[in-house]
């Protein structure tokens, strides 16, 4: 839920909380302060982390209330990365966080929780957005560690030169060991989308690794980055992946979507492969299905 409020000459002079509490006057002064902490808040259009901010007459105050019940802490050590090298830090994003901040929050995003990683390394720099995984899907995430090794990465995710392979436990059968789906996406309502002309060319080969009970277990490389692009083309060939209700799929505890391994070319000449295998989890729902094999 977002809330707007424009500060009056009443609470013009105020610490942020207190006029805040005034303004909104369903928030408690403890739950302004904790929406602040998280991430929440912003102040004229700019994210507000102190509490103490002085308010003046005309500011508008937008907060992001997020159910307290949401909120999971996310922290990464030098023992959970999964990959660093001098350009490049690599993790496994757990579903159910968000990939980068929101209205709602920043603590408990992956981005916050890799800020808090490179400062505690050193670094120096802040973090840089290049690439994202949907809230309910899990696996390799990349965080460049210079604007220089940002720059090229960007430039070979942009070019289809990084190449991306997910797991994805799906209802249904497969209509063959390997096919592709050649078919355009676009938006079709507020936050769905779906094989559609006119629409943006997408391609995704699919790969069968293990079937089940009704279910299988498909590789999925997109050769092209278009939004929910594995989703929708799972969900029109009638294979909606499970725990996927957007796309029509079965209801389970997570989304059955996983960043196996994104691999691309260094700088050396040499190929780098990140790879993060699926959690337990992950796992525990594959074997309900009776699919094994990875």
């Amino acid at each position: 839920m977002i809330l707007k409020e424009t500060v009056a000459a009443e609470q013009a002079g105020m610490r942020l909380d207190d006029g805040a509490a005034l303004l909104f006057e369903a928030l408690s002064k403890t739950r302004v302060r904790r929406i602040v902490d998280l991430g929440g808040c912003a102040v004229n259009g700019t994210m507000v982390r102190v509490a103490s901010r002085t308010l003046r007459q005309g500011d508008e105050i937008v907060l992001g209330v997020m159910e307290p019940e949401r909120f999971k802490e996310l922290v990464y050590t030098a023992e959970t990365v999964i990959y660093e090298d001098k350009d490049l830090v690599g993790v496994c994003k757990p579903a159910g966080f968000n990939s980068q901040r929101t209205p709602y929050q920043l603590k408990g995003t992956v981005e916050y929780a890799i800020g808090v990683y490179m400062k505690c390394s050193a670094s120096g720099e802040p973090v840089r957005i290049i690439h994202r995984l949907d809230r309910g899907t899990s696996g390799v995430m990349l965080f460049p560690k210079n604007r220089t090794a940002a720059a090229r990465l960007s430039q070979l995710l942009k070019e289809g030169r990084v190449e991306k392979r997910y797991l994805a436990l799906v209802t249904g059968t497969p209509p063959a060991g390997e096919w592709l789906v050649d078919q355009p996406i676009a938006k079709v309502g507020s936050a769905r989308y779906g094989v559609a002309r006119p629409g943006k060319e997408a391609q995704t080969g699919f790969r069968v690794v293990a079937q089940g009970d009704g279910a299988a277990l498909l590789e999925a490389q997109p050769f092209t980055g278009r939004t929910h692009q594995i989703r929708v083309h799972l969900n029109h060939c009638g294979l909606p992946i499970v725990g996927d209700s957007t796309y029509g799929g079965v209801a389970a505890a997570r989304m059955m979507l996983h960043c196996r391994s994104m691999a691309f070319e260094g700088q050396d000449g040499q190929v780098v492969t990140v790879t993060a295998e699926p959690d337990e989890e992950y796992q525990q729902i594959c074997g309900q299905k009776a699919v094994f094999g990875f």
